[in-house]
């Protein structure tokens, strides 16, 4: 994702009501066969695919009308339960098709008795994906001009096809529940994770009784519109990491103050670029990358991201601190790499409706950016970029508290960078029937933790978020520091 967005999960923005509930019935759904492949080809699912049209304007049902995709993965057991398990990917931009499949081990003890739904929220993946041409190098060093002409030139491309107005969290829930009387489902589960909890959160205010059960995982409480507070949030949590690395004789013996090395390296950075020669970690290929602030904080970022690639922070900084660039540099190569996929329109609709609207200048404490590896560059760029793209709809009480008796999961990482544990705590007031469940050292999104798929699996099963048995957590760890290249001490 460009500089000027890849901070950012999701958020909201309150306007008019809006009338956009679909019909209670809906024509069923033909499915027929399919392969979901890995995004990177490394394995595929087996599915049942269809295509549900909607009007890209529900209040517009006449005008133009897009396919979204929609895959089924049936449960294995014949005496499947009535309620599905819809799964909700974040980004926002990205497909649930293709996080679910990079994630399908999570879900095989969901996937036995349950049929999971993945439909591609309109704008991703197989939905009309709102894709831009610009690259990576294009962006990653842009000005406020620069996001500007190219958020121009690709909202000029995609008007061609799309008005891009209409691929908001508002208009994208009318989908979901079309979906669901398409297939039939009296009532559903959802599983979100970052922004697919606000989706997921959204649906729920939209359609309370047919929601069974709900899973929240990296939450983004519906009263807060993202942006001032993200730059603040990822340095506490980097911090958190070091300070963890601090405490751990191994970590401490091989580092000594972790947290030395990154502000040490952070000032030269600040200070002066520093051209790094290393080979490229996807193709080998010998790459020459100018090191400075935006290249270290996207590996700091994305890094804390997750509790496998926190692990090797220290290393990195450390090598770092004593002259030796090469790792950060390849490790922001390589990171550059994994936030592909994400439809980088359909993204800004929803950041430039639900979001940047909200901020309010009171809010915006630019010398307490500055302070922070990420700064106050990325609240400038994002709010040039919106001051072109088009304000969708969005509902009058999208930003309202919800209040629900739900059963709810609220899954947290102790060291999430983007949506950490006291987001949870604040949507989670508003579930009578809700549960937080937060795993110290993990990041964003703990499906992958140890015993958690069947901790889900458990819940939907019995959905009583206070009875549920999660002794199990306390075995769960992040992967140890990374003292060496060769990896954890002994």
């Amino acid at each position: 994702m460009p500089r000027a967005l890849r901070w950012l999960a999701a958020g909201g923005l309150l306007s008019a009501a809006l009338a956009l509930a679909p019909p209670a019935t809906a024509q069923p759904l033909a499915l027929s066969p399919c392969q979901l492949p890995h995004p990177l080809g490394l394995t595929v699912v087996a599915a049942e695919c269809g295509v549900l049209e909607v009007p890209e304007n529900p209040a517009a049902p006449g005008g133009r009308h897009i396919g979204l995709h929609l895959a089924r993965v049936p449960a294995i057991n014949r005496r499947r339960p009535e309620d599905a398990l819809f799964v909700l990917a974040g980004g926002p931009g990205q497909g649930a098709a293709d996080f679910f499949v990079s994630v399908s081990g999570s879900f095989e003890r969901i996937h036995r008795d349950r049929d999971i739904i993945l439909l591609d929220q309109r704008g991703t993946g197989g939905s009309q994906a709102l894709t831009c041409p610009e690259s990576e190098a294009q962006l990653y060093q842009a000005s406020e001009a620069e996001v500007t002409a190219l958020a121009s030139a690709c909202l000029a491309q995609l008007r061609a096809g799309a008005d891009v107005a209409y691929y908001t969290t508002s208009v994208a829930v009318t989908d979901l529940e079309r979906a669901r009387a398409a297939l039939n489902y009296p009532r559903i589960d959802l599983y979100g994770i970052s922004y697919g909890t606000r989706v997921a959160q959204h649906y729920l205010r939209r359609y309370p009784a047919r929601v069974r059960a709900l899973i929240l995982d990296g939450v983004v409480p519906p009263t807060l519109a993202l942006g001032p507070d993200v730059a603040p949030a990822a340095e506490a949590a980097l911090r958190h990491i070091l300070a963890r690395c601090a405490a751990q004789a191994a970590c401490r013996e091989r580092f000594g103050a972790p947290l030395e090395d990154y502000q040490a390296v952070s000032h030269a950075l600040r200070a002066q670029a520093v051209e790094v020669s290393v080979a490229d970690p996807t193709s080998a290929a010998a790459r020459r990358v100018r090191l400075d602030r935006d290249h270290l904080a996207t590996v700091l970022r994305l890094g804390a991201y997750s509790a496998d690639y926190a692990a090797l922070l220290p290393l990195f900084l450390g090598a770092a601190a004593h002259g030796d660039y090469a790792p950060l540099a390849a490790q922001s190569l390589y990171l550059e790499h994994s936030v592909e996929g994400i439809a980088l329109g359909m993204h800004n609709s929803v950041v430039c409706s639900e979001d940047v609207p909200f901020w309010k200048p009171q809010d915006i404490d630019r010398a307490a950016l500055d302070a922070t590896f990420m700064g106050s560059g990325e609240i400038d760029a994002l709010q040039a970029l919106c001051r072109s793209w088009p304000r969708g709809p969005v509902d009058a009480d999208f930003h309202e508290a919800l209040q629900s008796a739900v059963p709810a999961l609220l899954l947290s990482g102790g060291d999430d960078p983007v949506t950490p544990p006291a987001y949870a705590h604040l949507a989670a007031v508003g579930f009578s029937a809700g549960r937080e469940l937060t795993l110290p050292g993990f990041g964003h999104g703990v499906l992958g933790a140890p015993c958690m798929g069947r901790l889900l699996a458990q819940f939907l099963a019995r959905p009583e978020a206070a009875a549920l048995d999660v002794s199990c957590l306390a075995a769960a760890a992040p992967l140890p520091f990374f003292t060496s290249v060769n990896g954890p001490s002994p």
